[in-house]
């Protein structure tokens, strides 16, 4: 389906963009990626790119008019939204960029939509953290209501209402002969996978302590999250907007990608799971009663996508997270490059479908 398609990914140097990118390549897509630089040394991004035949633009979401040029200069089929401020940590630290970023930016986006002039599907990726967070152990579906503790929270939240409103206003699917757009939101859970090494990550942390023979540091360690591999999103924005190309109407709207409700597993056994994949590592302890709000726990509702997207998670957490350790540890010790090893998860990935 992507094959030959102009795919126009924002936030392509980013974890996520990155795999994003190198997998629509593989499959045939034309490619033009919108982001700031890679901010991590190294970057998965970085250590890719010489094997990528796409256009890659370094500018900022925010420059709106930049934005906009080059998405109606490219004419594209697709759009996959990744561009964020993505640590809840850092939206403390710098709450303004992030609401700009993640609010403006989506904006942005959307607002450059009323300028292209063709049939597009656009796949805006938000997060599991915009659902008005309770603590409790029912599962947040896609109707839900919003909300948002911390400013990354909070910001996504307010991406959501944003979609909504550029969607009612502009894009209504009862006009969709009028428009040719069709829009969704995707929220994901939080995931894992080699080639992520962004600050108070949990498990880029783990890797990078264990390779320097450092203890782990733990500061949350019952902490719930759905833990699921980068690929599990991934596959199930490809297949969302392979099905948003055919039923633009019919697979509109919010759509949550997660791992099964079994697997929502706290950070200790994630942390103990590692060291025993890796052979070796130890943990300490930092709990830290004043350090910025976290939520406890969190768990998303995933009957949607599975019942109206036949999509469904092909690997448990004990699975995601063998990969994903295994990636690292393989990439740290030199055994294989890291295009290998994404070839290696991409392809045993596709084996599971």
């Amino acid at each position: 389906m992507y094959s030959s398609k102009k795919i126009f990914i924002t936030g392509h140097t980013g974890f996520k963009g990155s795999w994003l990118t190198y997998a629509l390549y593989k499959e045939g897509a034309i490619i033009k990626g919108y982001s700031l630089a890679p901010e991590t040394n190294p970057s998965l991004y970085s250590l890719i790119e010489g094997v990528l035949d796409i256009e890659s633009v370094i500018d900022d979401i925010n420059d709106s008019s930049k934005l906009e040029n080059e998405i109606v200069d490219f004419q594209p089929d697709f759009i996959f939204h990744l561009a964020a401020q993505p640590l809840v940590r850092k939206s403390y630290q710098e709450p303004l960029n992030t609401f700009s970023t993640n609010v403006i930016g989506t904006a942005n986006i959307l607002n450059a939509l009323r300028k292209l002039e063709k049939p597009c599907s656009i796949i805006l990726i938000t997060t599991d953290k915009v659902y008005e967070n309770k603590e409790w152990h029912y599962p947040y579906r896609e109707t839900d209501r919003l909300g948002g503790y911390d400013p990354y929270s909070a910001s996504k939240a307010c991406s959501e209402l944003v979609i909504n409103s550029y969607i009612q206003s502009f894009f209504n699917p009862s006009k969709f002969d009028l428009h040719k757009k069709s829009i969704v939101s995707v929220r994901a859970g939080n995931v894992i996978g080699g080639g992520d090494w962004s600050a108070d990550r949990l498990i880029p942390d783990i890797a990078k302590s264990i390779n320097e023979n450092r203890a782990i540091i733990i500061r949350n360690p019952n902490s719930i999250r759905p833990w699921q591999h980068v690929l599990e999103p991934i596959f199930g924005y490809l297949q969302l907007g392979i099905l948003l190309s055919n039923n633009p109407i019919k697979y509109g709207g919010s759509w949550n990608f997660g791992p099964a409700n079994s697997d929502n597993l706290p950070v200790i056994n994630i942390a103990k799971q590692a060291i025993k994949i890796w052979g070796k590592g130890s943990i300490d302890f930092q709990i830290n009663s004043n350090a910025p709000h976290e939520a406890g726990l969190l768990k998303l509702d995933i009957s949607k996508a599975i019942n109206e997207m036949k999509w469904q998670p092909k690997m448990n957490t004990s699975m995601a997270i063998q990969r994903a350790i295994s990636w690292y540890k393989s990439f740290y010790e030199g055994t294989f490059s890291a295009v290998e090893l994404l070839e290696a998860d991409i392809n045993y990935y596709k084996s599971l479908i």
